[in-house]
């Protein structure tokens, strides 16, 4: 199974959370997320992890960007890892 790296590239979570700049590494674990966030990202994760590629437009990519349901305080930006350790 493939790595996808996450990155929170938006926080403001009322918990405190998490920071501009938190990276996780997704291999076979879910990560330290909050239920929300990772119930809305997973399928997209999982779809990267089993070498999908997602919708862009006009075009396809291996990363997508998306925020928690709680008014979008906290946004991520998840990738494919080219290099996978």
């Amino acid at each position: 199974m493939k790595k996808v790296l996450i990155t929170v590239i938006k926080s403001e979570c009322r918990s405190g959370h998490f920071s501009v700049g938190d990276r996780f590494t997704v291999d076979d674990l879910c990560p330290p997320l909050c239920h929300e966030l990772w119930n809305r990202i997973y399928p997209y994760v999982f779809a990267l992890q089993n070498g999908g590629e997602l919708d862009r437009g006009e075009e396809k990519a291996r990363f997508f960007e998306m925020s928690c349901p709680d008014e979008g305080r906290v946004a991520v930006r998840c990738e494919l890892c080219e290099k996978q350790v």
